[in-house]
């Protein structure tokens, strides 16, 4: 059954539409899969089950229990146990997708169990959907969206990586490859806003990768979640078990949810992918998918993307007119493709219009500077947050009708900082109608081609009693201020998080369908909310808030891991470069996914200019066409500032590539020998040290990924870029 089901996947049944007869599904074997994973289901009479997942080659992962489906609901203040029966007749299964229902009759509720297969390579993703078929308002618990239990050898190897977000700095660690032995219990979380105290565990980017290093072709498997809101993922081995779950987060709790007659609740949807190789060739693999499943296909559409943009955050709030235009005139000459004004230029928090001392001729005049020199004009707006501005068109805190949209009341005497105000909830549909108004008139009026949101965007608690997600007892509410916001954290955080992060999911598409072509950058104070929800949502983050060169590249070499490096934005600041080795090295420490330049670059030298010109020429026509495409491997450790790193790019079907190569600031490390990946072993490759730190070398692609490439630096803080060709 398996071998013909692939035959049938790989001659492109996959996309046939073919139904199977309704009688036959019943405690039937489903199948539904693609070329890298394939599941195998059964409709149970009460519950649906998840049997087996395998990849094109090695094991399969066989599942052991039921899934699980909320068994209560609350009507009328009582509770109500659910019967959940199958319904075959409303039931569908294809060869990509497949939907079991299962409903209950009192109350009549009814849930379906959905898998879809979007791509022919890479995971298939899941969510359960909840209607409420009654003409009465009820609550439901928390539905997890995905639990599994597969059953493994209790001597079998296994190993789990995940990802640490940026969350401001970098993280110390990262990227976490950990063995999964007896006893092993692991639990991530990721929220719109992460805000971990010191030495506690940071939040993850929603995902994991479960592999069994002993075997041959190394097989696995990952799981990923793709919402904004809090979520949690869990894996824990006992015996031969490894169970795990992954859904919203049910802490603090207890959750629960309404449910208003006819409507629907959702699980976040997973993604769940059948591994094969390294941990780059499943990066690989989900890198490729995020492209064509979950980015913009306009973005990708662009052969600049991703933009060389010039940021004036340099000069902080102190940015006015006339040195946003300096630096428009500069970054056209550099060569840049958006000038991006950052937080400075408007009168206050939540009054988003421009500050009349600072720019006097408004910003619409400034976008259009910009495009008369060829760049595009993007903007920093933190719509989520709202100021104490008397004028009625602000979101204000002053304001009746505004002040009912926070997530809670301000302290006596209060007032916003020069950036930071009290969040609003966007779960509440007023104040997402105004955010989607607002957003819609800053995109016309100031001509924008590019907006950014920063800060603290969807709320994940608010104490108000009048919003649609659930309210709790105001004992249980902790309250206090950190990073700078008002926070609130209940047992209803993450049914205030899960309306917040839909509202923004359908704020943002809507602002997308009304400006085809707009740029959206995530950033929340520098890679707080690095997700997959994001990244069907946006088109680029910002994965962390410090700028030198080593921060830069270990966020980039984190993120990269589990998302496209297009998307993947570092900014560039003031930095001591005494030697213009040290300025390249600074550059291009930021240049592995989108480069943003964080300075005054009309206060560069000579010397500056001419080599800011000449790398920026080079990303363009080198660098680009592989961030934007190639495969990304990761060929040598995490950076640490003193020892070498580096990351590899390579298109193999264009047999074209690059090696970065960095070295840090250990005196008597002035060689490093890198050994490349992804190479075609009897393929001949002239390597071309662009900086001259050696001759062109002619390899065969078996030596490159045997013994590798030697890179010999004699300055600290340096860098070298070879250029890979196959001949």
């Amino acid at each position: 059954m398996k071998s013909a089901h692939r035959k049938a996947i790989i001659a492109g049944m996959w996309l046939a539409a073919t139904l199977l007869p309704m009688g036959a599904l019943a405690d039937a074997l489903l199948h539904v899969g693609n070329l890298d994973t394939h599941l195998v289901l059964q409709a149970g009479p009460s519950a649906p089950r998840l049997l087996r997942l395998s990849g094109d080659t090695g094991p399969a992962w066989t599942g052991t229990v039921a899934v699980t489906l909320i068994d209560r609901a609350r009507v009328n203040g009582k509770e109500a146990p659910l019967h959940w029966r199958f319904n075959r007749a409303a039931s569908r299964v294809r060869a990509d997708s497949v939907s079991l229902v299962y409903e209950t009759g009192h109350p009549h509720l009814r849930l379906t169990w959905e898998w879809h297969a979007r791509a022919p390579h890479g995971p298939l993703e899941h969510s359960i959907r909840i209607e409420n078929r009654t003409a009465q308002e009820l609550w439901i618990p928390l539905q997890d969206s995905f639990r599994f239990g597969w059953k493994v050898a209790a001597n079998r190897a296994l190993q789990q990586l995940w990802i640490d977000k940026g969350a401001g700095e970098a993280p110390p660690v990262g990227t976490h490859l950990q063995d999964v032995a007896e006893g092993y219990r692991w639990r991530g979380t990721s929220s719109s806003y992460a805000h971990p105290p010191k030495g506690e565990p940071r939040e993850i980017i929603p995902y994991m990768l479960v592999r069994s290093p002993a075997d041959t072709a190394t097989t696995g498997w990952y799981l990923g979640v793709e919402f904004s809101g809090r979520v949690a993922m869990q894996l824990q081995r006992r015996g031969d078990m490894l169970e795990g779950r992954a859904g919203l987060d049910p802490e603090p709790g207890p959750f629960r949810t309404r449910l208003l007659p006819g409507a629907s609740f959702t699980t976040p949807t997973v993604f769940l992918g059948a591994s094969r190789g390294s941990v780059d060739d499943a990066g690989n693999v989900l890198r490729r998918w995020v492209r064509r499943v979950l980015n913009d296909p306009r973005t990708l559409r662009d052969p600049a993307y991703p933009l060389l943009t010039n940021n004036s955050w340099g000069s902080g709030m102190a940015i006015d007119e006339s040195q946003a235009r300096r630096m428009i005139d500069d970054s056209a000459a550099l060569g840049f493709e958006m000038f991006h004004l950052d937080a400075g230029w408007f009168r206050g928090v939540g009054d988003w219009v421009p500050d009349p001392a600072k720019f006097p001729h408004g910003l619409a005049a400034l976008a259009d500077d910009a495009h008369r020199h060829g760049l595009k004009f993007g903007l920093w707006v933190d719509w989520a947050q709202a100021g104490d501005s008397t004028r009625p068109e602000a979101m204000s805190v002053i304001h009746a009708a505004t002040r009912d949209w926070l997530t809670a009341d301000p302290p006596p005497g209060w007032k916003p900082g020069e950036f930071k105000g009290i969040t609003i909830d966007i779960g509440q549909p007023a104040a997402a109608r105004w955010v989607s108004n607002e957003l819609d008139r800053m995109v016309r009026d100031y001509h924008l081609d590019m907006l950014e949101h920063d800060g603290y965007v969807i709320a994940q608690g608010c104490d108000r009693a009048d919003h649609p997600h659930a309210t709790c007892d105001p004992k249980d509410v902790h309250r206090y201020e950190d990073q700078g916001f008002l926070w609130q954290d209940g047992p209803n955080s993450t049914d205030v998080s899960y309306h917040a992060a839909r509202a923004y999911e359908n704020i943002y598409r809507a602002l997308r369908r009304k400006h085809p072509g707009l740029l959206l950058e995530i950033c929340n104070d520098g890679g707080r909310m690095v997700d997959f929800g994001s990244a069907s949502v946006g088109d680029y983050f910002s994965i962390v808030d410090a700028y030198d060169p080593l921060t830069n590249r270990q966020a980039f070499y984190d993120a990269s891991h589990v998302l496209p490096p297009a998307m993947l934005e570092t900014y560039v600041a003031q930095w001591p470069t005494p030697r213009i080795e040290n300025f390249r090295y600074m550059l291009r420490s930021g240049m592995m996914g989108w480069f943003t330049l964080m300075l005054d670059t009309t206060k560069w030298s000579r010397s500056q200019h001419d080599t800011a010109i000449e790398e920026l020429r080079l990303y363009k026509t080198v660098l680009r066409p592989l961030i934007r495409e190639a495969d990304l491997y990761h060929v040598a450790p995490r950076p640490d500032g003193k020892g070498w790193d580096g990351m590899e790019y390579i298109d193999a079907p264009r047999g074209r590539g690059v090696l970065y190569a960095f070295r840090g600031t250990d005196r008597g490390d002035t060689s490093h020998t890198f050994v490349l990946k992804g190479l075609q072993p009897q393929r001949r490759y002239r390597l071309h040290f662009h900086d001259g730190s050696a001759g062109d070398k002619v390899l065969r692609g078996s030596a490159l990924m045997r013994t590798g490439v030697e890179v010999t630096l004699p300055l600290p803080d340096s860098s070298e870029l070879v250029l890979l060709q196959a001949l």
